[in-house]
């Protein structure tokens, strides 16, 4: 495996931002864009259940209804691409079956040595050790994969927004999710700063290290 230095690591997280004002001439190559599905695939999840869909949205007509639900943020159509993240709720013993059978599949070994682990998984579940808001924790799988894009993007020098300002209802609505048991958690628009984007010139705002970060 490949390594980056620190130096890279660093530079591609300070010239990183919540871009504002993206270029719309400027798209996502194929190839680039692909990894970044792949990192979407690739990203973490408690138990490894993935209670996620990715959805990308390509239609400008769409993408036009959503930025009347998300306060008339216009990077959702000047954006190269759109992501949005949407959670599973409920899941149910037949989803964290789904998630063993893929596992056994891919480890070749019979789905029925999992299920003293399909057993401990459905059990957090349905009674977690201590209190708990499932939806609210499934939720937050959603943001760790956004987060791993969006590093994973500024890697690649790639912008993106995390955007959590829009109606979820409204959202779930215009892209087809009511009944599915998918709910819309925020949406990412991803492409290239427009170069009059002033936040993009602005020195980014942090707490010191010694401030956030201490050692016991």
């Amino acid at each position: 495996m490949k390594t980056i230095d620190t130096e890279t690591l660093l530079d591609s997280h300070k010239w990183r931002y919540a871009t504002k004002q993206f270029d719309p001439t400027k798209k996502i190559d194929e190839a680039t864009w692909q990894a970044l599905e792949d990192v979407l695939v690739l990203s973490p999840s408690s138990f490894g259940l993935q209670p996620w869909k990715f959805i990308v949205v390509k239609s400008p007509e769409v993408r036009e209804q959503l930025v009347k639900l998300a306060w008339g943020q216009k990077q959702i159509v000047e954006a190269s691409h759109l992501v949005i993240f949407a959670v599973k709720y409920p899941l149910t013993p037949q989803d964290v079956r789904r998630y063993m059978e893929r596992m056994a599949e891919l480890h070749a070994k019979p789905v029925e040595t999992l299920s003293g682990y399909e057993n401990v998984v459905n059990g957090f579940i349905e009674k977690p050790p201590f209190e708990l808001d499932i939806r609210a924790w499934l939720t937050r799988q959603c943001f760790i994969a956004m987060g791993n894009f969006m590093t994973s993007a500024a890697l690649l020098g790639v912008d993106t927004c995390p955007m959590e300002g829009l109606d979820p209802a409204a959202f779930d609505k215009v892209l087809g999710l009511e009944g599915t048991g998918y709910y819309t958690v925020a949406a990412c628009p991803t492409g290239y700063r427009h170069n009059e984007d002033k936040y993009s010139k602005l020195p980014k705002v942090r707490f010191e290290k010694k401030d956030v970060i201490s050692h016991i």
